[in-house]
């Protein structure tokens, strides 16, 4: 039997620090569900271990990609493998894979609270609009010092443990029998990252391990985002859109159910076209907004904003309403242009800059002058561009606000200051005007300017302090509009972009996390009461063209919510890598293809799956959603975004 002479070794010790790097990419996955492991509901600590391990499947596809060129200098033939100046280069090509990847599972660590779903691509594509980055990055570093701390100790932990097991000096004796080892062990070592890569399934694998496989030994969903690592996530959506173009049903029978195009008629209110006011507030979820949690019975609940608790008493309030994403760039096309988000932001896509039809395109054509406020530096999350494509006749932000004095450092102008400039541009404004106001203080890092410190409850997040904040900066907005003759035939429209930090359990459930609020308010009392109406951010778009008594046909997939609904009310979303649909009866969970989950509508944690039980709700809601997607998806890739009038395409009354 011929003895091998230097192969086994250099495997061994090549199995061993690829070990090393599960351990660690481990103990990430752990930290990750530790810190967040509110945001999970786990039967048990066992039940954590079994989804940590699950987890080692997508794991292997990440540290394969990561060591992928630490892999291949290992196997190489040749005795300078061995050589000291070449490990110290192998050793730098392997950590930079690797660390790297473990830079993004601890940045996820934190940032997972914010967005609800793993890091992806579009990470880069939200952040590259921000011109303080260097600011944020370091924010980032300093607010979560105590992970850095731990990765560094972490780092240095692995180094110790990779050095601990060194590459011997050896001979070649005999260098036939040299080369053939070297190929079988090419050969190996290959296979096996391959099969890695396609996760672990040598045997019935047709294309590498996706997403989508987390559900495969799971029941929950929200459970899906534990066994996942933020570099898997990464490398799965690099290049790609979300946004292809699908024809699994006929155009007329998507059309019959999804009703794409819209038409209302005239209303016999004043013929002086109102002015309309939109506040987008920032990550102020239905959570803190008192009016909108008399009915939620939450045990010793505390509202934040006695404001707008005083004004919802005499608005119009929508109570079960829910928002169409988790950012700041996902709410803009879903409010502005009833054009939601599933897996990339529409702001972010390559098909940003076709004609899109929206409330922009109708007010402009109703001769109103349209402008968009947002006190963050210019072009900050893509805004400033994408109120542009929308056809806003004016922007103004940072630069235009002009005095950095009242900049909190990081996000923009504090809201108080902020919207008193707002109030004098409104003040010079020909009626009619839609003036769009988007807030930012009430964002990570959650401060409020020095002279108010303790005006305000802190309550027991640190999110709570900064509602109060801008409810405060609201009612200053309020105190002195009423004083001027615009303010009385002017319609007031109050929403937020997406929730935030969560201080009660009900609003932690996964379809709660996209509980919103939307309230209308009008001077002369137009518009009062509760409507319970499941609706969504995609209505408020409708909703404007309805209150400006645009009678001709256009495009939008949400309906007015202040005439009667001319289908049943539903919404549509996207969480994790998963699509949802929900109606007044169930909320179905699925992939885009398959049907992950089916479950009643009061069910918002997902607890009680009912897809075996084969409802005879399951399959035509779940055509609606695929349908919806299908009409969405063809819309944009065709730049459909218009309504045209054409012998085919008429639209009934």
């Amino acid at each position: 039997m011929i003895k091998m002479l230097h192969r086994v070794t250099e495997l061994k010790t090549l199995l061993y620090r690829l070990f090393l790097a599960y351990v660690f990419f481990s103990i990430s996955r752990v930290l990750f569900l530790y810190y967040n492991l509110d945001l999970f509901e786990l039967n048990s600590f066992s039940q954590g271990l079994y989804l940590c391990y699950l987890g080692l499947r997508f794991d292997t596809t990440s540290i394969v990609y990561l060591s992928s060129l630490f892999i291949l200098m290992s196997i190489l033939p040749g005795t300078f493998v061995l050589e000291k100046a070449y490990q110290k280069i192998a050793k730098r090509v392997y950590f930079f894979g690797l660390t790297l990847g473990m830079f993004f599972n601890f940045v996820d660590i934190a940032y997972y609270r914010f967005n609800l779903m793993r890091l992806n691509a579009n990470l880069f594509e939200s952040i590259e609009n921000e011109v303080n980055k260097s600011t944020l990055f370091f924010h980032f570093l300093s607010t979560y010092f105590y992970l850095v701390v731990l990765f560094v100790l972490l780092l240095l932990a692995w180094n110790y443990l990779y050095d601990k097991k060194p590459l011997p000096p050896q001979k070649i004796r005999n260098k036939k029998v040299y080369y053939i080892e070297s190929a079988i062990l090419f050969l190996v070592v290959v296979v096996t990252c391959i099969g890695g890569i396609r996760g672990g399934n040598f045997l019935n694998a047709t294309r590498p391990i996706a997403t989508i496989h987390t559900m495969e030994k799971i029941k929950n969903p929200q459970h899906a985002d534990i066994l996942l690592n933020s570099s898997f996530s990464i490398f799965r959506t690099i290049g790609k859109t979300g946004i292809q173009p699908k024809n699994q049903y006929s155009p007329e029978k998507v059309k019959a159910v999804i009703q794409p195009f819209k038409q209302y008629a005239k209303s016999s209110q004043d013929s002086i076209s109102p002015n309309i006011v939109l506040f987008i507030l920032e990550s102020f979820g239905k959570e803190y907004w008192g009016a909108f949690n008399e009915e939620t019975k939450i045990p010793n609940y505390v509202s934040y904003t006695p404001f707008l608790d005083s004004l919802a008493q005499h608005s119009l309030r929508f109570t079960n309403f829910f928002a169409n994403g988790r950012k700041s760039n996902h709410a803009m096309p879903s409010i502005l242009a009833g054009v939601s988000t599933f897996k990339t932001a529409y702001t972010t896509s390559p098909y940003v800059l076709q004609p899109l039809e929206s409330a922009l395109s109708i007010l402009n054509q109703q001769n109103y002058d349209t402008s968009f406020f947002h006190g963050a530096p210019n072009g900050s999350m893509g805004l400033l561009g994408f109120s542009s494509v929308l056809g806003f006749d004016h922007y103004y932000g940072k630069d235009e606000y002009g005095n950095d004095d009242e900049f909190d450092g990081y996000w923009g102008i504090w809201d108080e200051p902020f919207l008193a400039y707002v109030k004098t541009i409104l003040d010079t404004k020909q009626s009619p005007f839609f003036s769009t106001i988007f807030t930012v203080t009430s964002h990570e890092p959650y401060i409020i300017p020095e002279k108010y410190k303790g005006r305000f409850p802190k309550g027991n997040i640190p999110m709570h302090q900064c509602v109060g904040y801008t409810d405060y900066a609201i009612q200053q907005f309020f105190k002195q509009a009423k004083e001027e003759d615009w303010f009385e035939n002017t319609i007031f429209l109050f929403t937020a972009d997406h929730s935030n930090q969560s201080d009660y359990d009900y609003y932690e459930k996964p379809i709660n996390r996209f509980a919103n609020s939307f309230m209308i308010y009008s001077p002369k009392g137009t518009f009062k009461g509760v409507n319970r109406q499941l609706s969504q951010h995609i209505d408020i778009y409708p909703t404007l063209v309805d209150l400006v008594d645009y009678d001709k046909p256009f495009r939008s997939w949400g309906q007015s919510l202040l005439s009667s609904p001319v289908q049943a009310p539903y919404v549509v979303d996207f969480f994790g890598e998963n699509y949802f649909i929900m109606d007044d009866q169930y909320i179905l969970l699925s992939d885009g293809e398959r049907i992950l989950g089916m479950y009643k509508e009061e069910d918002r944690g997902l607890k009680n799956n009912l897809k075996n039980q084969n409802l005879p709700e399951m399959n035509p809601l779940n055509e609606k959603l695929l349908m919806f997607i299908q009409d969405y998806m063809n819309r944009i890739t065709s730049g459909e975004l218009f309504f045209k009038e054409t012998p085919g395409n008429t639209l009934a009354k």
